[in-house]
């Protein structure tokens, strides 16, 4: 690890001013993957700002029916708050489904948000990668890709997007606010991560100095109706091979409305929108919601080690639509 200056803010100015002045400086919070990424020399920040006195830890719910959760939020405290288990059930159990209990009384749901790929060779230093020194070359792509996107790829990098949370949250039409040296603004989830292309160092839309500060979940009533399904190599503190994020609207038996997101096969979280259509005015039932799956993997571009994510994508997704449809 390489040294580094360290200052705790008391206010959101502060903080900002502090990063935006210096090129090579870094927010810090939980630091679940900062301090690794430090400790592997994968990131070198030469001056850390500690956020974790900012009064971002509130979830509370809006006049429009939203709900308002801070940046500060520990993943622990949204999983288990009252609020997010009843009105997003989904959002509670990809929380539960990640890390460990230790971690997630830790992580914050801003540096979830901006938790970066667990590509072993991003990891590796010794190793070429495009997304940690642009144009050094894509070693997952002759190497060992079982982890790896078939989603959302290019011929610079197939790194997979790590996180449980974020594939909830852009199922949810989730809306992400930032506030940095120019002032505040807001930024819908499924445009806040950005595919590789040419530039897979770039991640997020975020500019350098930009504080998360709050993410809103609009009101969503059919959201009640949702469940996350995680599918890994074992039962626990494992990153997943497939997991999906869906809710329905059923009435009748048959489907008004539905989000579908899938995690551990996009290069950022997946939003599934033609799938989605698919189902609209459809019976609920399997053979809906294979036709779906069929949609949602037509793009895929499978690897040497990952080709059967195809599939169990497909699966995962039928199942856990008739999972959620049996929840009354």
């Amino acid at each position: 690890m390489h040294p580094f200056s360290y200052i705790r803010a008391t206010d959101e100015r502060a903080a900002i001013g502090e990063v935006s002045a210096t090129p090579d400086a870094n927010f810090v919070a939980g630091g679940s993957t900062l301090i690794d990424l430090m400790k592997l020399n994968v990131m070198q920040p030469t001056h850390l700002i500690d956020i974790n006195a900012l009064p971002l830890t509130k979830i509370e719910t809006l006049a429009d029916g939203s709900v308002r959760i801070g940046a500060m939020v520990r993943n622990s405290d949204m999983a288990y708050n009252e609020t997010i288990r009843s009105r997003y059930p989904v959002l509670s159990e990809a929380l539960l489904s990640g890390a460990s209990a230790q971690l997630r009384n830790v992580a914050t749901l801003g540096g979830n948000i901006m938790q970066r790929t667990r590509c072993y060779y991003f990891r590796d230093t010794a190793m070429p990668c495009n997304k940690r020194e642009p144009g050094s070359g894509c070693s997952a792509m002759e190497g060992i890709n079982r982890i790896h996107a078939i989603l959302g790829t290019s011929s610079r990098c197939i790194a997979s997007h790590p996180s449980d949370m974020c594939v909830a949250l852009i199922a949810l039409d989730a809306v992400v606010h930032v506030r940095g040296p120019r002032g505040e603004r807001t930024i819908p989830f499924a445009d806040f991560h950005v595919l590789p292309g040419d530039h897979p160092e770039v991640e997020t839309v975020l500019e350098h100095g930009e504080l998360i500060t709050a993410v809103t979940l609009p009101p969503l009533p059919f959201a009640t109706r949702s469940h996350y399904l995680k599918v890994r190599d074992r039962a626990s503190y494992a990153f997943a091979l497939v997991s999906v994020a869906a809710a329905l609207d059923v009435q009748q038996g048959t489907i008004r409305n539905a989000r579908l997101a899938l995690g551990g096969v996009g290069t950022k979280p997946w939003r599934a929108l033609d799938a989605e259509k698919a189902l609209l005015g459809k019976r609920a039932g399997e053979a809906a919601y294979h036709a779906a799956a069929e949609i949602a993997l037509r793009s895929a571009k499978p690897h040497k080690h990952n080709a059967f994510k195809v599939e169990l994508a497909k699966r995962s997704l039928v199942r856990a639509l008739t999972t959620v449809e049996a929840i009354v």
